[in-house]
């Protein structure tokens, strides 16, 4: 590929969509915000991003190379193309984003969900830049997860493959979301590591300053704050929450067998009081096989720019597929 190539990516929140032209070494030419307007059709929001998108690129050197369109979004399914069902989103069943933004570029235009995004970020342009099989763990309200096998994202026949995060812990345990009950992610996430803390407030008498804190009032980062300061419940809250996570790690490499883990959210940002742990309860619990071959580390791509890198990660990954898919056909 050319040093002058570029593509779009596009983060799709119910609040706002973020987009950016981004060369193939991360960095970011132009980028811009706008409100996604949850209430309106999804052709709505594609036609407003096609008239800033067009701002944006009269303002662009005349020698860039525009390639392709990667989109990150909720419940977004790339081998279909479209949003479905999404949260705070009023789409309904299904919009498929890729055809409508075909309907105003002849460009590759590809699309899936914010954990497979960021696993294609860190692919292109994070710390799995060599590798090709790993596995990327979103922790934030819920628990997001990408897993890449020999270079390629896992999607499964239906498009939603690599959920970990709605793999069972408990069958008889918390209830999410999803409407199931034990999920991993009500247990490791932002939102379970505080409903452990609650957990522990009422069956451990230890004093702890998280005891003033209501259900509503309590955060992650009130959680980490008072673990620095060596509170037991907290410190004990964490670990409980390591324990599950190298649990259920080490179920998902015996199925794939990745050459590393990333840790990437809020949650992550907590370091060794969740990274440390966490390694040491993965190693226990790993099929002999596999013990010391496996690392688990902090993403490096920055939280602020890690959406963005991720939708422009899927569009740069797919003109490679097609410049590959290209090679192939053409007669030897």
């Amino acid at each position: 590929m050319n040093h002058n190539e570029i593509v779009l990516g596009i983060d799709i929140g119910g609040t706002t969509t973020a987009f950016a032209f981004v060369d193939k070494k991360g960095r970011l030419l132009a980028d811009a915000v706008i409100p996604t307007q949850s209430q309106q059709p999804a052709k709505t929001l594609v036609a407003r991003l096609h008239a800033e998108i067009e701002k944006m690129r009269a303002e662009l050197p005349p020698d860039l190379q525009w390639k392709g369109i990667g989109i990150g979004a909720p419940n977004a399914n790339y081998l279909r193309g479209t949003v479905e069902n999404p949260p705070n989103l009023n789409w309904g069943a299904s919009a498929n984003l890729v055809e409508m933004f075909h309907g105003y570029y002849d460009l590759p235009v590809a699309i899936t969900n914010d954990a497979n995004a960021a696993a294609l970020g860190e692919m292109y342009f994070g710390g799995a830049r060599y590798m090709k099989d790993f596995i990327v763990i979103t922790l934030g309200t819920g628990l997001g997860s990408g897993i890449v096998t020999n270079g390629e994202l896992v999607y499964g026949a239906n498009g939603f493959a690599g959920e970990l995060g709605h793999t069972v812990v408990d069958p008889d345990g918390r209830h999410c979301g999803c409407g199931k009950q034990g999920c991993l992610e009500t247990y490791v996430s932002a939102t379970g590591l505080c409903r452990t803390v609650f957990s522990l407030l009422a069956e451990q008498r230890d004093a702890s300053p998280l005891r003033d804190r209501s259900y509503q009032q309590l955060t992650a980062k009130d959680v980490y704050e008072a673990a620095r300061t060596g509170d037991n419940i907290a410190l004990t809250a964490f670990d409980k929450t390591a324990r599950i996570l190298g649990m259920k790690l080490a179920d998902a490499v015996a199925h794939t067998g990745p050459e590393a883990i990333f840790l990437f959210g809020g949650l992550a940002t907590a370091g060794d009081l969740l990274l440390a742990p966490a390694q040491h309860y993965l190693e226990s619990f790993l099929f002999s096989p596999y013990r010391g071959k496996v690392r688990l580390l902090r993403s490096e791509i920055q939280n602020g720019s890690s959406a963005i890198m991720g939708a422009a990660a899927i569009g740069w990954h797919e003109i490679q597929k097609l410049m590959i898919s290209t090679i192939a056909d053409s007669p030897s």
